[in-house]
Parts: C-alpha cells; structure tokens; sequence
C-alpha cells in the first residue's frame, strides 16, 4: 500500500508541477517542467532521506557518544526483526524526533537533542519504536520524498513569484496577476494538503506499532503528554522555524498551532493519540 501511495505521491505532485509549467510557459514550459518533475523525483527517492538531515542539522554519532540511544534501538531492531539504523543526533532544543529512509536497510532514526534530557529512559523508549515503527511499516521513503517535493514546489512558486515581480509574463497575455497569484498561493497549499492525506492515519499506526514493541502503551502516553506542552518553534523569540516542508515528519508537529503552518497541520490531535494508547490493553505474549 505504502508503495501506491509513494506513487500516487510522485504523480499528483509531477502533475502539479507540470501545470505550474503550462500555466506560466505554455507548451514549452510543460515540457520543461516535465524534466524538472523527473529529475525532483528521481533525486527525492535516493536522496531524501540526506535532504532532511540536512534541513535538520543533525550529524551521525557513535555508540561511544550516544550509548542510551544504541541501547535502545538495538533492543528494538531486536524485536522487530529490523536492521540497526543510522544513529544521528540534531542540536535543536526542542524535544522531538523523525525517521528517514527509503528502506528499513537504508533508514536513519533523528533525535533532536532537547529529546534526551526531557524524558526519561521508559518515554524515550516509546518514541523511539514509534520511529522504529515507522521504518517497520514503510512509512520513511514517502514521508520523506513528500518533504522534498513539498519543499520543490514552494521553491517552484517562490520563483514564479520572483518573475512576476521583475515583469515575468506568460505567453498567453489573457492571463492576469490576479490568477497568477492564485496559483502562487495554491501550489505549497496543494503540496502540504497532500502530505497532511498521507501523514495522519500513519500516526496512530506507529502509535499502536509503538506500543505492541515495546509492550507498554503508556510510555510512548506520557512522552506525547510531555511533548504537547513544550513551546513549540515559532511562538518563541530566538528561535529559528524549522522548515514547514519538513514539520510532518516529526512524531510531533513541531510548528505553533498559531503559525500559518498550524493550519495545515499534519498530525492528529495529540490528545486523541493519548486516549488511545491509555485504552490499549497488551499481554506479554504479543510482539
């Protein structure tokens, strides 16, 4: 299923941005954007997963330098039969974490700093086999092209914004800066109501997957309960905003409900996540 999903993904937003081409170029601007839409997915399938480590400043560390997180992933990949990840650390404050990959033999578990001295070894623990979930599940190559087309397409449409500004026109001079504008404002709209499909239901699939790994559904409970009420990027001074495109990632929407971007938001209500793994009942003979 998730492999139908990457490629309704890769077609909808090729579509997408193929008609941004016509829109703006005419013919020849479909048949340059088509190029442009093949080269977007080709790169966001192999190297995805290096975009949003990227976007996340976090570099790889050793079993030296991070023995708990080994510790725990490896006690994991254990039970579910996975892999060890590559292990890598970002020096973001804030409590959170994401998964990347375009397979389970080529995926990376993300922990942002601020993570480690919040919770305590039983909630990290939760969090990290809701990442390892994800992996388990297939989730990290669409989750992970979905950032870097999102991020294409809004650069797409802050170029066209650009061009308009400086006098850029359309072949077809019936169109006006009205309709050209709309299509400016539609396109990262259109890219993030894609993700916002996508990413949902997958949450509470890693929160249940979460909870059958590590057989204690109230430690990934009260990491959430945690994580919902810390100050979330863009409420506080000083602090710089993660990029929207890279935001459903996370195991908790890391955007002000205020921002723009909380609008949009691609995760279920935290609450709602909580009720539900506080009702889960598993029995030691469950994996």
């Amino acid at each position: 299923m998730n492999t139908l999903k990457t490629w309704v993904l890769m077609a909808v937003l090729s579509i997408l941005i193929v008609l941004l081409g016509s829109y703006f170029g005419g013919r020849g601007g479909a048949t340059i954007a088509l190029l442009v839409a093949i080269g977007i997915n080709g790169f966001s399938y192999f190297f995805s997963d290096q975009i949003a480590i990227s976007m996340a400043g976090a570099h790889e560390v050793t079993e030296q330098q991070a023995p708990q997180l080994y510790t725990l992933i490896r006690h994991l990949t254990n039970r579910a039969g996975l892999p060890l990840p590559r292990v890598l650390v970002s020096p973001s404050p804030q409590p959170n974490a994401f998964a990347t990959g375009r397979s389970p033999s080529h995926s990376a578990i993300v922990v942002n700093s601020g993570l480690l001295s919040a919770l305590s070894e039983k909630e990290l623990l939760g969090v990290l086999a809701h990442e390892m979930s994800h992996i388990r599940h297939r989730d990290i190559l669409i989750s992970s092209m979905a950032a870097t087309m999102a991020a294409a397409i809004t650069w797409l449409a802050h170029m066209l914004q650009w061009g308009l500004i400086f006098g850029g026109e359309r072949d077809n001079r019936n169109s006006n800066a009205i309709g050209e504008l709309a299509m400016m404002i539609l396109a990262p709209i259109a890219a993030t109501m894609v993700q916002l499909a996508i990413s949902r239901s997958r949450e509470y699939k890693a929160d249940e997957g979460a909870a059958h790994l590590t057989r204690d559904p109230d430690g990934l409970a009260d990491a959430l309960a945690k994580l919902d009420h810390v100050p979330r990027f863009g409420t506080n001074r000083g602090q710089s905003a993660p990029t929207a495109a890279l935001s459903h990632m996370y195991i908790v929407n890391p955007l002000s409900g205020r921002s723009l971007a909380g609008l949009f938001s691609t995760h279920p209500p935290t609450e709602e996540r909580i009720r539900r793994l506080r009702l889960m009942r598993i029995d030691g003979s469950q994996d």
